[in-house]
């Protein structure tokens, strides 16, 4: 058997339970070697390194 709810629920109260569903925008911290914003805990993406050491060497493209 299905479930049948006992009362309806109005749409206020429907739609005040899905208001927190929103996108949120991510952090972001400034690279310690090149002052990029990055986001935390990831190798910057402009200069390679990570916790002030270079971990991926950068092409001179």
């Amino acid at each position: 058997m299905s479930i049948c709810p006992k009362n309806k629920v109005s749409k206020a109260r429907r739609d005040k339970r899905r208001a927190n569903w929103k996108m949120t925008a991510p952090n972001l911290a400034v690279c310690s070697t090149c002052g990029e914003l990055v986001m935390p805990h990831r190798v910057c993406k402009n200069c390679g390194s990570y916790n002030k050491r270079t971990i991926v060497e950068k092409d001179a493209d």
